[in-house]
């Protein structure tokens, strides 16, 4: 889950980590207010998920609170990239010295929370890496004991802050980045910029943080902040019916319940020479209702040309799916070819439900596989 660039701002402070003053507005006249309050000079940032705003109009500065309302009024309702921008944040503008890069984020080969800084901020840190890797530090925390304060310094020291007061202050932000990160179950707190200020002090100006999915239940506040704007439809609709897709670029669409068997699913189709369309978890579950939003959110991508449905029956019944397929196909009515491979417990009694049915039987996973990238490829070249 994607945070707002006001959203991740508001969450960090709670943090104690110095932001910028300001707040978000959605008309023009809340535009004017707020940069009225800031009395000096604002910048006005469209609130999209997408890069490059400031080179597509959706990032300008203001010098009085009419100016402010002036821009507010462009970049409200502006198209950007695809995506119609509803608020914008109205942030202080202020003057600095250095631009700092800092972050916290999953390693997955070391298995740790790893801190990631660097001298060389407000510019994209993968940019970094490429051109210029030994300007980036990175710091994995403690698996039990988190990171720890002399970490914190030994960072600040490492990107050239020998100030101690500056090290000091770097070190708290980095605590916070890194108690968000933890609290809040991210994927990704980013800071970028953390700017020296003229005065020596350090401040946010810019900061992005990505929620792990898995774990909004633990968050029901911040799930409630979610903005779905640019996200599919299909992906919207999966997850309001507890249902794991995501789309892809293939024609065979996949029906699995469970994420290890759907990737295997998808590399045996690939195996056999043929492209996913998604990869789709129905769950332990798979009654009619939602089996039948499974069928019509793969049936919604236009480039499907068969699916493949493969059911292992631990807790699940063979059976009690094979009911549920049968009755979701009497209410979604499709000519795309559809192959079936229900293995585990009643799937005996599975199989005949599932005899008279439209759909192709398959014994083995390879079987279905074989038979659905033919189905796929006799359908394209019909």
């Amino acid at each position: 889950m994607k945070l707002h660039e006001y959203q991740a701002r508001d969450l960090l402070a709670r943090y104690g980590v110095p932001m910028t003053g300001g707040g978000v507005a959605s008309t023009q006249t809340e535009v004017y207010r707020i940069a009225k309050e800031i009395n000096g000079p604002v910048v006005v940032k469209a609130q999209v998920f997408v890069g490059g705003r400031g080179k597509a109009g959706g990032v300008k500065l203001a010098k009085t609170p009419e100016e402010a309302e002036l821009v507010g009024g462009q970049i409200l309702g502006m198209n950007l990239k695809g995506l119609t921008v509803e608020k914008v944040l109205v942030a202080e503008a202020i003057t600095y010295q250095k631009e700092i890069y800092i972050s916290a984020v999953m390693d997955r080969a070391t298995k740790r929370v790893v801190m990631i800084a660097s001298a060389e901020g407000g510019v994209e840190i993968e940019e970094v890496a490429r051109t210029k890797p030994e300007a980036i530090i990175k710091m994995p925390a403690h698996p039990h004991l988190g990171l720890l304060e002399y970490q914190a310094r030994e960072i600040a020291f490492a990107i050239g802050l020998t100030d101690s007061k500056q090290a000091r202050q770097f070190a708290q932000i980095a605590l916070a980045v890194y108690r968000a990160f933890k609290e809040c179950d991210a994927s990704l707190v980013e800071i970028n910029p953390l700017v020296i200020r003229d005065d020596g002090s350090l401040q946010a100006l810019d900061s992005k943080i990505l929620l792990d999915d898995s774990a909004l239940f633990r968050h029901p506040d911040l799930a409630a902040i979610r903005d779905t704007s640019d996200e599919p439809e299909e992906e919207q609709r999966a997850r309001a019916a507890d249902i794991t897709f995501i789309k892809l670029d293939g024609d065979i669409g996949c029906m699995v319940n469970g994420a290890g068997l759907a990737m295997a699913t998808m590399d045996v189709v690939k195996l056999y020479g043929g492209e996913p369309a998604n990869f789709l978890d129905i769950g332990g579950g798979a009654d009619k209702d939602k089996v039948k939003t499974a069928l019509e959110i793969i049936l919604s991508d236009p480039n499907v040309k068969a699916i493949l449905v493969n059911i292992f029956g631990g807790i699940t019944r063979v059976d009690e799916v094979a009911r549920g397929i049968i009755a979701a196909l009497e209410e979604v009515h499709t000519d795309v070819p559809m192959i079936a491979r229900l293995v585990g417990t009643n799937e005996e009694e599975g199989r005949k439900l599932l005899a008279d049915s439209a759909l192709i039987p398959a014994a083995t996973l390879a079987d279905g596989a074989q038979k659905a990238v033919e189905a796929a490829r006799a359908r394209a070249s019909a």
